[in-house]
């Protein structure tokens, strides 16, 4: 029998709010976490606006030592990590380590390091590049350090599929616990990516919002005006336990992850597949894997970048799935609020699409100011929607052509 998997822990950093339940009620207010970067100096750069996150302490949770030895992605995933674990109240010395594992989603991992040791390389010479550059840089630091707090010695691997990281490990420890390979698993994503080098590269190839006059309306998921992603960073961590180890505990269960679906699109290594036939894939492989009828869908949180292509594409790939009942659903994007943080984003999303369960609350698409014909469904503009969110989706599409869908839905009894 196919074992059922529950959602017991949320964290997540992002520019707009460290805590589940304050970001959630941001989003719901429509507040954005989009500003002007001051992580480093714009001056140079076309484009001066992101989700970085200025302020950034982690000394409440990590020792100043230990600060210093990790990169700044593995930073926000620790910080997520932490509080996922505390709010499932899991005690890890309670638990067979070898039945607790880590699957984390970076797309670039370290490149804060990279940049700062590059510039020693550069300017003083290769006895003085640190000896930690490796350990801090390599994609698997934050889930090899997650890990090791906690003295977790079942699964741990990192996914790197860009912008579809966060959602495919997600995915991959859902199957990890299904096949019992695992009891309790920590998974998401994190990214650090606003630095120099990542802004100038995503907005030399163009990819970039350049609404340096107004950055809080920037990012505008399925508007006519839209003008390209906004470039933000941080962390969404949740823990996924096996349903009978969660109620043996007495856990709180926020939702049930009930299918997990990926594709790749085998066309262009930066552009989706134009009628999403790939994005269809996916989500009709999480819907065959949940064992669900399209009509039950009721809630989407869409990948809803703010770029020309992507949000008409998986506009597209909605219709070819959900055929009539798409014009049902329930859809939303807060990428509209946070930006996007690239390998995080379907970590950060999946922590709001378990929050939106919980609550019975969809939270809106803010900045959709002129509807394109192109993208005709109901994004849930503006305000926020009371809603029985019975089942619901978390959409991730990444450079490279990767597709991953996850399904969320309310504690049903007897098996899916």
């Amino acid at each position: 029998m196919k074992r059922r998997v529950v959602v017991t822990g949320l964290g997540v950093v992002t520019s707009l709010s460290l805590k589940v339940d304050d970001l959630f009620d941001r989003l719901c207010r429509g507040e954005s976490g989009v500003h002007a970067i001051r992580h480093f100096d714009t001056t140079e750069f076309k484009v001066k606006f992101g989700g970085d996150i200025y302020d950034w302490d982690p000394g409440e949770y990590i020792d100043k030592k230990e600060v210093k030895r990790i990169d700044r992605f593995t930073q926000f995933a620790l910080v997520a990590g932490i509080d996922a674990v505390q709010d499932s109240g899991l005690d890890f010395a309670r638990e067979d380590s070898f039945r607790c594992g880590v699957v984390l989603g970076s797309g670039i991992g370290g490149l804060n390091e990279i940049e700062a040791q590059m510039a020693r390389l550069l300017s003083k010479g290769p006895e003085r590049v640190s000896a930690l550059t490796i350990p801090k840089l390599m994609l698997n630091a934050a889930g090899g350090n997650l890990s090791i707090r906690y003295g977790l010695r079942g699964p741990n691997y990192t996914v790197a599929t860009a912008c579809a990281s966060a959602t495919n490990a997600i995915g991959d420890a859902f199957k990890t616990i299904v096949y019992d390979d695992a009891d309790v698993m920590i998974t998401g994503g994190t990214e650090a990516a606003v630095t120099p080098m990542g802004l100038s590269g995503f907005q030399n190839m163009k990819a970039l919002s350049m609404r340096n006059e107004d950055p809080q309306r920037a990012s505008r998921p399925f508007d006519a005006d839209r003008d390209g992603f906004v470039l933000s960073e941080g962390a969404g961590l949740i823990v996924l336990e096996e349903l009978e180890h969660a109620k043996a505990r007495g856990a709180r269960i926020y939702a049930e992850l009930l299918g997990y679906g990926a594709s790749g699109d085998g066309g262009h290594i930066t552009q989706p597949d134009e009628q999403g036939e790939g994005a269809a894939k996916a989500m009709n492989s999480a819907l065959r894997d949940a064992r669900l009828d399209p009509a039950e869908m009721v809630y989407i949180n869409a990948h809803g970048t703010s770029t020309w292509l992507n949000d008409k594409a998986e506009t597209f790939a909605m219709k070819r799935v959900f055929g009539d009942h798409a014009r049902k659903l329930s859809i939303s994007s807060t990428k509209s609020n946070l930006g996007h943080t690239l390998g995080a984003s379907g970590g950060i999303e999946l922590v709001v699409t378990a929050k939106a369960i919980q609550r019975g609350v969809v939270p809106p698409t803010i900045n959709l100011l002129t509807p394109d014909p192109d993208c005709d469904l109901d994004y849930t503009p503006h305000q926020p929607r009371e809603l029985d969110i019975r089942v619901a989706m978390s959409n991730s599409f990444g450079f490279g052509g990767h597709n991953a869908s996850v399904i969320l839905g309310q504690l049903r009894n007897g098996t899916p």
